[in-house]
């Protein structure tokens, strides 16, 4: 029984973190200019934040969900902001940056970061929320370890698309010249910026 709840939290995981947004350019650029590690640890970032809303909507924790849509205006703030000064940061980088001293500090600041992007954007535990009502696992009845179970299906899911995606674009790396990587940069960090600008604009609208 505990691994239909794994399997069912490994395909929600991989399908809520399939479609690629904001979250996914930024991995797939960091992963160009960072290399696979940068990549892997901001895909685990959006994976960890993933598996924190699968626990909200699996546990039924109503009053918590109630919580973040109170808070709703203050975290489309802090999430559209985030996006507009990493779009800024990422439309003015060089390709020197791929050669910037890699260290621990600097993957955990690349999780954090979409770990936080994903935690504030409202829409994740709406799709969470209608994804587990329509399977009926909304508020799991059964033991701990079932709801643990899924709830760690759900990060694998997400996780199993992050290193797809990353394995993707670590392939095409060698295709891309420094003149190719300028223009990468220069196109994801208007598109993460303009994602910020609608969060944004939309707390106003």
């Amino acid at each position: 029984m505990d691994e239909i709840f794994f399997l069912k939290g490994l395909m929600l995981g991989f399908v809520i973190a399939a479609p690629t947004g904001p979250i996914g350019i930024l991995c797939a650029r960091r992963t160009l200019t960072h290399g696979r590690r940068a990549g892997f640890a901001s895909g685990m970032g959006a994976a960890t934040a993933d598996m924190i809303y699968g626990f909200i909507a699996a546990s039924g924790l109503a009053f918590i969900s109630h919580l973040l849509i109170a808070y709703h205006f203050w975290l489309r703030l802090a999430g559209g902001a985030l996006l507009c000064i990493l779009g800024a940061r990422t439309f003015t980088s060089k390709t020197a940056d791929a050669c910037a001293k890699r260290t621990g500090r600097m993957y955990a600041g690349m999780f954090t970061s979409t770990f936080f992007l994903t935690l504030t954007n409202p829409m994740t535990i709406f799709s969470f929320g209608a994804v587990f009502t329509g399977f009926g696992l909304v508020g799991t009845r059964g033991s701990i370890l079932s709801a643990g179970t899924l709830v760690f299906g759900v990060f694998f899911g997400s996780a199993i698309w992050w290193s797809f995606l990353i394995g993707v674009v670590t392939l095409l790396k060698q295709r891309f010249t420094e003149r190719h990587v300028i223009w990468v940069n220069r196109i994801a960090g208007m598109v993460i910026a303009g994602s910020g600008v609608l969060a944004l604009f939309t707390l106003i609208w």
